[in-house]
């Protein structure tokens, strides 16, 4: 029973954690970084340190107006949904 429970709980880690991993991907319908980083620019970014996925949107930091800033941004539309120094 003990061996019927530990595998049990082995697999329900294992499949938590590559639910996890796949929750952190790009969505089909979202604009790709490459129109992301575009769209950045041309709003005032002067350069693009990095753009990750993180919880259903775009995270990341650029160089604003010469000072190291970091944003939030919608997926599908690229539009910022916040933005604060670092």
């Amino acid at each position: 029973m003990a061996k019927l429970s530990l595998l049990a709980l082995t697999l329900a880690l294992s499949l938590s954690g590559t639910i996890s991993a796949m929750a952190d991907q790009p969505g089909p319908d979202w604009m790709p970084i490459e129109q992301v980083k575009a769209k950045l620019l041309s709003s005032g970014y002067s350069s693009i340190i990095k753009i990750e996925v993180d919880d259903g949107h775009y995270d990341g930091e650029g160089i604003k107006n010469g000072q190291k800033m970091k944003f939030d941004l919608d997926p599908k539309t690229g539009e910022i949904l916040g933005e604060a120094p670092e």
